[in-house]
């Protein structure tokens, strides 16, 4: 075989373990970042009110964190493949069922543990984890951004789906349909089944999986990447749950929630993309600080502008741009401290802080907004852990790699 077709099929290759994982993840977070849309129809339909249903909400947030490091395990021992099938199937499941359930013990079961659970196994850490191992080292970047963008175009493409299909079959069938698009999703765990003994280098000392969490556990920079990575999940999980919320309180039509979650998705995916292409040209923690004080500066500006249908579109735009570009670097320091062994374990204790922010953001949400029938307070909040996350990242040290991981 020659070298230039050796080449091409190595491309081939490449291109279709991205095209399964950000295939994947366009489905599961796209269906779950659509859920805001539901959260009015269902309180409705129950009549539980807005504090009970966001925290249905906010425990799929908690759910999806708590999911993912034992679900990076998992992959990390038996491969992708099957963890990927199971996750696949159970958010297909909840979300299904989610149109059945009458009470708030129902819609945490359907809503914050069949289907965030679900999407926590066929999640990032899984994913990225998966994507690290099965293409080169030098591509690593661009490929997590690329396999997050795909989150970002799934929830571009189904809020207007799941806007159109509410419109015309109701919503409660709409949810029912978004479920059966979940299972698209399955051909791709073929794609992503690689072995875990892929990630191990020829000259690597084996850890065992509790070695590497103790290991990384006592590392100051991994703890503060944590930390930040918690204000992200706060940020994200408000945005998600709340943002309809938000803009049915200016006096807004359902229109524009819908077209607010797209345009999140769609400038995440220029964020996601940017920020894989830039991690490997200026230091990470850098890119992180910036990111997070831009939040800020965003929010801060949107408190004091007129809230109209164009300045919400803009808002979502620029909060696009930001929303998960933070998920590429994040994934770039954990396999720069540690390597790719234990990468799916060790990523998947990161976004559990990130998800344990994600449950304080949803359910905060709602409360604060029952208790004084607006959102500032949560949005001064959020500015606040911003610019806290900003300069948590300044005292990560970047630049030293633990010998383990540089063997």
């Amino acid at each position: 075989m020659t070298e230039s077709l050796i080449k091409r099929h190595r491309a081939v290759a490449t291109w279709l373990v991205l095209l399964g994982a950000a295939g994947t993840f366009a489905l599961t977070m796209g269906t779950r970042q659509t859920m805001g849309l539901f959260l009015s129809p269902l309180n409705t339909a129950t009549g539980l009110g807005v504090g009970s249903i966001s925290l249905a909400f906010a425990f799929g947030q908690l759910c999806w964190g708590l999911t993912q490091p034992f679900a990076g395990a998992m992959a990390d021992r038996v491969g992708a493949g099957r963890v990927l099938v199971l996750g696949v199937a159970l958010v297909a499941l909840g979300t299904f069922i989610t149109p059945l359930m009458t009470s708030t013990a129902g819609l945490i079961f359907a809503i914050g543990i069949l289907s965030a659970g679900g999407a926590g196994m066929a999640g990032p850490a899984v994913l990225m984890a998966a994507t690290a191992r099965l293409i080169p080292a030098e591509k690593r970047g661009l490929a997590t951004g690329i396999v997050n963008a795909g989150g970002s175009l799934g929830q571009f493409v189904m809020a207007p789906i799941a806007a159109a299909l509410t419109l015309g079959l109701g919503w409660s069938h709409a949810l029912q349909v978004l479920g059966l698009l979940v299972l698209l999703a399955l051909p791709a765990a073929f794609l992503l089944r690689g072995s875990p003994s892929q990630a191990a280098g020829a000259g690597a000392a084996p850890l065992s999986t509790r070695q590497a969490m103790r290991e990384a556990l006592r590392d100051p920079s991994y703890l503060l990447l944590g930390a930040g990575f918690f204000v992200c999940g706060f940020h994200v999980a408000f945005l998600g749950t709340h943002l309809p919320g938000v803009i049915a309180a200016c006096g807004l039509p359902l229109q524009y929630a819908a077209w607010s979650l797209a345009m999140l998705g769609l400038f995440n995916i220029v964020g996601s993309i940017s920020m894989g292409w830039a991690v490997g040209r200026w230091r990470m923690k850098s890119l992180l600080s910036l990111v997070y004080g831009a939040r800020a500066l965003a929010v801060s500006v949107f408190l004091f502008a007129p809230k109209t249908g164009p300045v919400m579109l803009v808002f979502a735009a620029v909060m696009g741009l930001t929303f998960l570009s933070t998920v590429p670097p994040t994934v770039g320091l954990v396999a720069k401290f540690f390597g790719t062994r234990h990468m799916a374990t060790l990523f998947g204790l990161v976004m559990l802080t990130h998800q344990l922010g994600g449950f304080l953001g949803a359910w905060l949400g709602g409360r604060l907004f029952e208790a004084t029938g607006s959102y500032d307070g949560v949005w001064i909040i959020d500015i606040v852990l911003a610019v806290a996350a900003a300069l948590i990242h300044l005292p990560i040290r970047e630049a030293r790699l633990p010998a383990r991981a540089a063997a």
